[in-house]
């Protein structure tokens, strides 16, 4: 059976980073069958690895059922496991793993809506943000006042921002009346309130922003605020296909789990929403006049900034 190596492994099961793992294993916190570990120590199958003393269920790469969750963020969730200020977060409403965690695939601030994805394979989390695999966010944005051609072309060619050069791959109107207007944008990183800034640096003002596509994987048309589907072997493989990893056994949908999937689909949950106490509650889906985010669709459910 083919080991790995300790941080990689440590990584994959959703634990930190790579870095964070040399740092957690330089610091003297992990240790391998009862003796300290080192960096490049290797792990397979059978080996008992425990960190701060609490053992870590070790299951190899090329055995463990990699799984994928579309999840559309209401506003007023932190994307964090846990808040010190007791707002609510995404994590609070997925299902519950055993021996497992979920790992988010990018973040969104609080203000923000639209599509997260999570996934039990840590390393396929970190290529699908790492920099480096340059893969394509999409998102549909209101903004106060007018990307005027010479903006665009700003935006587009490069702006700098205070952490470096940033620039839309693409930019499209989108519609809408008055002083509001709905622009569709795309870019390969997600740096913190990038889309947001890069407005901001020509003087416009972002009121709404939804995530409507990450990679290959776009916002269900049938996923409602606050709920999640599961995505199939087919869609998963996409995303490891663009991020160079190699399918897995097992991955996808199986029985009931993938009955229950088609029934959601063909007859989707109502919206939730987080309220101001940070509890969760169920409501209609508000109607609005802006444009389809996804395509010919009115953009509802969406209260969107980034």
């Amino acid at each position: 059976m083919k080991d790995e190596k300790l941080q990689k492994a440590l990584a994959r099961m959703g634990l930190g980073s790579r870095r964070q793992m040399e740092e957690v294993i330089k610091a003297g916190r992990v240790s391998v069958n009862n003796g300290p570990a080192t960096i490049g120590d290797r792990v397979t199958q059978g080996d008992e690895i425990r960190v701060d003393g609490r053992q870590i269920k070790y299951t190899a790469e090329n055995e463990k059922r990699r799984r994928v969750l579309a999840y559309y963020k209401p506003e007023g969730e932190v994307c964090s496991a846990k808040d010190p200020e007791g707002r609510p977060t995404v994590f609070e409403r997925l299902p519950k793993l055993t021996h497992d965690r979920w790992v988010m695939v990018g973040r969104l601030d609080i203000n923000s809506t639209g599509l997260l994805l999570f996934t039990n394979d840590g390393e396929m989390a970190h290529r699908l943000m790492h920099p480096s695999s340059e893969v394509t966010r999409e998102y549909a944005v209101r903004v106060l006042g007018e990307v005027t051609p010479e903006i665009a072309r700003n935006l587009t060619a490069g702006v700098m921002l205070e952490d470096g050069m940033a620039q839309f791959e693409d930019i499209k109107e989108g519609g809408g009346e008055g002083v509001n207007k709905w622009y569709h944008v795309k870019l390969k990183e997600g740096r913190n309130r990038e889309v947001r800034r890069l407005f901001e640096s020509q003087g416009l003002k972002v009121s709404r922003l939804l995530r409507t596509r990450y990679g290959t994987i776009a916002l269900p048309k049938e996923l409602r605020t606050g709920r999640f589907l599961e995505l199939d072997k087919k869609e998963i493989n996409t995303l490891t296909d663009l991020v160079s990893l190699r399918p897995r056994y097992g991955t996808g949908l199986h029985g009931a789990a993938k009955e229950k999937q088609e029934r959601i689909r063909n007859k989707p949950l109502k919206a939730r929403r987080a309220d101001s106490r940070g509890e969760s509650s169920n409501a209609k889906p508000k109607s609005s006049a802006s444009p389809a985010s996804r395509g010919s669709r009115n953009t509802r459910d969406r209260n969107d900034k980034r």
